[in-house]
């Protein structure tokens, strides 16, 4: 691979992989609250499905960003709803609606199957777009790849810099102790499920308006949901590197496209499935790591990289609470 070959793989990984991290963001917002949104996919799906038909029936992106923000949202409210006031299964209620809502995107969106909707639209930014290398990769991007970025480092220091973060935390923690201080853990658990939900139907229009433009079955994004909760645990419940997930699994994607020409005698089925196993032992190997670290015969340096890379999950993540 060329100097210039490098670069466009790298910036094909950065607008491939927006719609998961916006996933895998607001999944993350969501467990740290203490809630297990399971209906990622097909909220994912059907917010694609409503961004694309609200775009093309009104030609306004923004208000199919909207759409698919509000479709990621009330699918999460459901979830809330549910789960923390009525102490339903959070697995089986969000293992439910991602069925329910992956069949309803389809038959709901066949009509506008094919068909050649709005796209969204390159914006590079002036000087920086000159950059050698990383003006092609981050600063060549669209709107959305841009907000994604962003996103990062607004999660990031919204859930560790800020009072509101810490609460979000301490109810994702200890629910009884927030009680305690004067917090609802219950309204604040639904409303930051129902924030992780809006990123997640943003997440579903920026497929079916700029990384997979367009509506049909398949669409593209199936797995994405599922993809981006196991993003979550293996970011360790942490916005950045559950962001970093996404771009390593955005490039074993790419790098599967390359492969099918670098060896055609291969089946192209082989590479395309490729990423998902990968992901699977990566998560293997995290789970090895949060039970080696502090492991008095691991040597320093690997005790570092092992607390780099592990994390621990919510204590009180998918369990109901009780008060009032």
């Amino acid at each position: 691979m060329n100097e210039s070959e490098i670069t466009l793989l790298f910036s094909s990984v950065v607008a491939g992989a927006a719609p998961i991290v916006l996933a895998s963001l607001g999944e993350t917002v969501t467990e740290k609250s203490g809630v297990i949104n399971l209906s990622l996919d097909g909220s994912i799906l059907l917010s694609a499905m409503v961004a694309f038909v609200a775009a093309y029936e009104t030609n306004s992106l923004a208000l199919g960003f909207l759409s698919g923000a509000v479709s990621g949202a009330l699918i999460a409210l459901i979830v809330g709803l549910f789960s923390i006031y009525l102490n339903r299964s959070q697995v089986a209620v969000g293992f439910v609606l991602t069925l329910m809502a992956r069949d309803l995107a389809y038959f709901l969106g066949n009509p506008y199957s094919r068909l050649q909707g709005p796209q969204v639209p390159p914006l590079p930014i002036p000087v920086l777009e000159k950059i050698p290398f990383f003006g092609t990769v981050l600063f060549n991007q669209n709107l959305p790849v841009y907000f994604s970025l962003i996103m990062i480092g607004v999660i990031w220091w919204f859930l560790y810099k800020t009072p509101a973060g810490l609460e979000l935390r301490s109810v994702g923690e200890h629910p009884e102790a927030s009680y305690a201080r004067g917090i609802d853990p219950k309204k604040l658990r639904l409303f930051y499920t129902i924030c992780g939900g809006l990123l997640v139907g943003l997440a579903g229009a920026l497929f079916s308006l700029s990384a997979k433009p367009g509506w049909g079955r398949p669409q593209g994004a199936e797995g994405t949901g599922w993809i981006a909760l196991a993003l979550v645990i293996f970011g360790g419940w942490h916005p950045v590197k559950a962001a970093c997930g996404a771009y390593l699994f955005a490039f074993l994607q790419v790098m599967g496209i390359y492969f099918q020409n670098w060896f055609p005698s291969i089946p192209s089925q082989v590479f395309q499935t490729a990423p998902f196993p990968l992901m699977i032992f990566t998560l293997l190997f995290i789970s090895y790591a949060q039970k080696k670290t502090g492991d008095a015969d691991v040597s320093s340096r690997t005790q570092f990289f092992l607390k780099l890379i592990s994390g621990n999950a919510p204590a009180a993540l998918g369990k109901p609470y009780g008060n009032t």
